[in-house]
C-alpha cells in the first residue's frame, strides 16, 4: 500500500514552475529519497505534501488524505523536520518537547520517550542554546515523533553536520523505518541517499528526471568498470562494456602485471550528472 501518491503535482510562483507536473508513489515503511540541488523544488514539494502550500495543479494524497481538502485529518498522521532549526533556544530540550506535546494534545509522558528515542535523556534539562547542531537536529526529530506519526518528512536533516554526527542521524532514520515508519527524505547528499533509501527520485528544475531504486539507476545509467592497480604502481580504469578494454585486461592478466583488481560501479552523483548535465552543488 502507498503512503504517498502524487499525480501531475504542480506549483507555479510568479510564472516560475517550481514543481512541474511530478508523479510518484511511496510505499508504506519505505525511505524515499527526493534528490536534487538547491532550488530544484524539494522543499516546495514537502510543503505541498504536508498541507502547508496549495498546489497550482495536480493531486496528492498522504496516508489516504487529500493534502488540500483533508488537511486537518492529515496533520496528526505526519511529522515534519524542516531544514531551518526552529527551536526555543532559551528553553531546555525537555521544555521544548513539553510545549509541543501540549499543542499536539499528547500525554506529557511521551516527552521522555521521545527524548530516549533520540538519546538526549542526559542533556534534556540543558538549555537548547548550549546544544550542538547535531543535538538540535535530534531534538527536532524527537519533536516530530511526539504524536507517533505514520509518515516523517525530513528536509536536509544532515546539512551542515560533521560526518560522525551525520552518521548518527542516518542510523536514527534507518531505525525509524525499521519500525515501520515511512520516511520522505530530501537531500543533495547522494551518498546519504544511496545508503538509506529503497527508492529515489532525481528532481531537476521542478521535474523528476529519474525514479527507481539506487542500484537500478546505477546499473541503467552507469558504466560497468574495473579498477586495476599494476605491479609498477599504475592505476587503471577498464570498462567492461568496451571490447578494447576487455582485451587489455586479458593481456595484463596473462603477463601477471595486475597487483589488485576491484569492481567499480557508478555513483548516484555520476548518474545525476549524466542525466542532467550538471552537479548537485553548483
Amino acid at each position: 500500500m502507498n503512503a504517498i501518491e502524487t499525480e501531475n503535482l504542480t506549483r507555479v510562483f510568479n510564472g516560475l514552475r517550481a514543481v512541474d507536473g511530478i508523479t510518484f508513489a511511496v510505499e508504506e515503511g519505505q525511505i524515499f529519497g527526493f534528490l536534487g540541488p538547491n532550488g530544484a523544488g524539494k522543499t516546495t514539494t514537502i510543503r505541498i505534501l504536508t498541507g502547508q502550500l496549495r498546489p497550482t495543479a495536480g493531486q496528492a494524497r498522504v496516508i489516504g488524505c487529500d493534502v488540500v481538502n483533508q488537511r486537518e485529518r492529515l496533520k496528526p498522521q505526519i511529522g515534519v523536520v524542516f531544514e531551518r532549526q526552529n527551536l526555543y533556544e532559551r528553553l531546555s530540550g525537555r521544555e521544548n518537547l513539553a510545549f509541543s506535546a501540549r499543542l499536539y494534545g499528547v500525554d506529557g509522558r511521551r516527552v521522555d520517550e521521545a527524548l530516549a528515542h533520540v538519546e538526549l535523556q542526559e542533556r534534556a534539562g540543558d538549555l537548547v542554546q548550549h546544544y550542538s547542531n547535531g543535538m538540535k537536529q535530534r531534538l527536532l526529530i524527537a519533536r516530530a515523533l511526539l504524536h507517533r506519526p505514520q509518515v516523517l518528512f525530513l528536509d536536509e536533516p544532515t546539512k551542515g553536520l560533521d560526518p560522525s554526527v551525520a552518521r548518527g542521524i542516518r542510523r536514527l532514520i534507518a531505525g525509524l523505518a525499521g519500525q515501520g515508519m515511512t520516511v520522505f527524505l530530501t537531500t543533495h547528499y547522494m551518498e546519504e541517499a544511496d545508503h538509506l533509501c529503497q527508492r529515489v527520485a532525481f528532481l531537476d528544475q521542478g521535474r523528476i528526471v529519474a525514479l527507481d531504486a539506487p542500484e537500478q539507476l546505477k546499473v541503467a545509467h552507469g558504466q560497468r568498470c574495473l579498477k586495476a592497480t599494476l605491479n609498477d604502481g599504475t592505476h587503471l580504469s577498464l570498462s567492461l562494456d568496451d571490447p578494447s578494454d576487455g582485451r587489455r585486461l586479458g593481456e595484463l592478466a596473462a603477463t601477471g602485471r595486475i597487483l589488485t583488481l576491484h569492481s567499480a560501479e557508478a555513483t548516484l552523483e555520476e548518474v545525476f550528472i549524466k542525466l542532467t548535465g550538471r552537479r548537485l552543488l553548483e
